[in-house]
């Protein structure tokens, strides 16, 4: 996980950060890395009783709101320094706490992996906060935030690309509930049919989506495939950088479990709360006639989320970001640095 010295760390220092969807499987790292890196989450969601019991067990604060009580809001983020939402679907819960977070003149940042949520996001606040002087870092979490910096960093200052592929292998993938309920309200949006990003737009299908063989590298080696997988990856890229063509892909096995209805959830094998899950991302960049590469490994996709998005929140607070305003992951911070302070959580490298 990240670590902060100096001013910066003192600064730090027991600033209220609220989380919302405390409770929920990702909220619960979330909560607890920040509490690592010495601030004080103040726990929010939609369930008292859930929030209570919480408190009760950390001894934290907790403020019941919900997302159509904009009073509600405004309470729980008074007085905070910034807001984290990891509460999905991100489709009913995403504008709502922006909304409140542009009230209160705070940072906003997610951990959505919904496309249409996200792609909402992005067309309509990035005006606003820009005008409002407020930073909303959306998909700050495994999928959409890492893939972002991976690329971001594989391009070394470059701001275009004639293609960006991003490769998933997961050991398997034991989906929580909110991945189930993001999912049914995704695939709700898009009536069924299946989405990629090509020729420089959203592009919604109704075919099956190719499966492909992936040369990932050592010790995954060649696995297949869906090769148009796609995540978040395909609005948080194309956002800031001048690419086409992006596409993400995801081991076979993974993406079946992720589907099936009698996958289990994910359980917990060690004392941090973390599954046995393993992953690899790999990220592969053609431009200027060559291909460029960085790879990130680690362990539990939910889990990992909680160091990038409280990373994140650090940089935000001690003023560590590039632009002003909305911004994803790779735009608002410095890639490399950022993805250097994620050790041991997450190890990365270029291959090319």
């Amino acid at each position: 996980m990240g670590t902060v010295t100096g001013t910066t760390a003192e600064a730090e220092q027991g600033l209220p950060v609220v989380v919302f969807g405390a409770y929920g499987h990702t909220g619960r790292f979330v909560v607890a890395e920040l509490r690592r890196r010495g601030f004080t989450p103040v726990l929010c969601g939609r369930g008292a009783g859930k929030l209570a019991a919480m408190a009760r067990e950390t001894g934290l604060e907790a403020r019941a709101a919900s997302v159509d009580d904009p009073a509600a809001l405004d309470r729980a983020l008074a007085g905070a320094a910034a807001v984290v939402n990891c509460a999905g679907p991100f489709a009913v819960t995403a504008a709502p706490v922006i909304e409140a977070a542009l009230r209160a003149g705070v940072p906003y940042l997610d951990v959505a992996a919904e496309i249409e949520a996200n792609a909402d996001t992005f067309a309509r606040f990035a005006d606003r906060a820009r005008e409002a002087g407020v930073v909303v870092v959306p998909a700050m979490a495994f999928f959409g935030g890492l893939g972002d910096l991976l690329a971001t960093a594989a391009l070394d200052g470059g701001t275009a690309a004639e293609e960006v592929r991003v490769g998933y292998a997961l050991s398997g993938w034991h989906p929580t509930a909110g991945t189930r309920a993001a999912g049914a309200v995704s695939r709700e949006r898009r009536d069924g049919r299946r989405v990629r990003f090509a020729r420089g737009r959203l592009e919604y299908r109704d075919d099956a989506p190719p499966v492909r063989e992936w040369a990932f590298p050592a010790p995954w080696g060649t696995r297949q495939v869906i090769g148009e997988f796609t995540m978040a990856d395909v609005v948080t890229l194309p956002s800031h950088l001048s690419v086409p063509e992006v596409s993400t892909a995801m081991t076979v096995e993974a993406a079946r479990d992720v589907v099936a209805v009698d996958t289990p959830a994910p359980g917990a094998v060690d004392a941090q709360g973390r599954s046995a899950q393993t992953f690899l991302v790999d990220v592969v960049v053609r431009a200027d006639g060559t291909e460029r590469r960085a790879v990130a490994r680690g362990r539990d996709i939910y889990a990992v989320t909680a160091p990038l998005v409280v990373e994140a929140v650090a940089r935000v607070l001690s003023g560590r970001t590039r632009v002003a305003g909305l911004a994803s992951a790779g735009a608002m911070f410095d890639a490399p640095d950022f993805l250097r302070a994620l050790g041991p959580d997450l190890t990365w490298e270029r291959l090319s």
